[in-house]
């Protein structure tokens, strides 16, 4: 079986147990999106090639810690060897930080507004880098909206300058106003990855209740004058309801504007529970969809240097999953 058709398969479960030695130090815990508050993750290595699974008790998927990092896969009758990988901060090789943890948005598929709000000061940002500094090759920011759309642009700003430091790539992705490519181009930024979340307006509309999708178009279409193709991403779930095609549209819009999507596997939690994630066939036949729209638009995700496209824990990505 090759890798591509194996991380689908696994992408679809979503989940593992963990068993065998103890493996704190490759826990990865979340305080964004949809595995906010959960058990934690894990990211399981084979060769240049990873996956991050959910840690679930229950998971058909086991993890067998030898010790070391030393892991072994058990996946129907497969047994294979690799490796845990060590997060940085909440995945290998980044420190990936969530700046505000709650949000007073209530998109349907996150658990950020469930969770008690609370914002990380200044200091607690600049010492959890140092904590990994000698581990990580880029800083990537995140963050819920605890006031207002422009006050928590305002603070991540902030909180950039001070991130100059270490001297590391920073990728951010936030809600954005208007001015925030702008705000984020002259502070020396990387990379931006603004979330359109849904192939279509309708779906975003349901599922964002509100959050603008055309200002999200009209931000890429800023951030790719400013940081160029290949430096600009946008975050598109897949199973919330869209068809094939609706898809990909999405995508062929997406790169053709010189954005490079990441297509996330819909992790049913929050307002989605209920709903089921996408199935491993879908998933390779999107990935496939995906590769060719990147190659017409000349886009390349072994440039990527921060946040998700550079994990592909989470993700089938083209250029690094095949």
């Amino acid at each position: 079986m090759q890798w591509e058709e194996l991380k689908a398969r696994l992408l679809e479960a979503g989940s593992a147990r963990l068993s065998g030695e103890p493996a704190e130090d490759y826990i990865a815990k979340s305080t964004a999106g949809p595995g906010a508050g959960g058990k934690g993750a894990i990211f399981f290595a084979m060769g240049s090639h990873r996956i991050k699974f959910a840690i679930n008790p229950l998971s058909s998927i086991e993890i067998a810690h030898r010790g070391g990092g030393v892991a072994d896969l058990y996946f129907g009758d497969r047994q294979i060897p690799g490796r845990l990988l060590r997060p940085g901060l909440h995945c290998p090789d980044q420190a990936f930080i969530t700046v505000t943890e709650g949000c007073i948005f209530s998109c349907r598929y996150c658990s950020v507004p469930r969770l008690a709000a609370r914002r990380k000061t200044v200091e607690e940002i600049m010492d959890l880098v140092e904590s990994v500094r000698h581990r990580i090759s880029a800083i990537s920011l995140t963050s819920g909206v605890m006031g207002s759309i422009g006050e928590e642009e305002a603070y991540v700003c902030e909180v950039i300058g001070h991130l100059k430091f270490f001297g590391l790539p920073i990728g951010v992705s936030i809600y954005p106003t208007d001015q925030t490519p702008d705000k984020l181009y002259a502070l020396g930024v990387a990379e931006v990855k603004f979330n359109i979340e849904a192939a279509t307006p309708e779906l975003f509309a349901e599922m964002c209740p509100g959050l603008d999708y055309d200002r999200l178009w009209q931000v890429l279409d800023r951030s790719v004058e400013l940081f160029g193709k290949g430096r600009v991403f946008s975050n598109v779930i897949v199973g919330l309801g869209e068809t094939d095609a609706e898809m990909e549209a999405c995508i062929d819009r997406l790169t053709s504007h010189g954005v490079i999507p990441v297509l996330r596997p819909l992790n049913p939690v929050a307002g989605c529970t209920g709903m089921s994630r996408p199935p491993a066939e879908r998933l390779r036949y999107l990935f496939a969809l995906h590769r060719q729209a990147l190659a017409r638009a000349g886009l390349d995700t072994s440039g990527a240097l921060t946040m998700c496209t550079s994990c592909a824990g989470c993700d089938l990505v083209p250029g690094r999953d095949e």
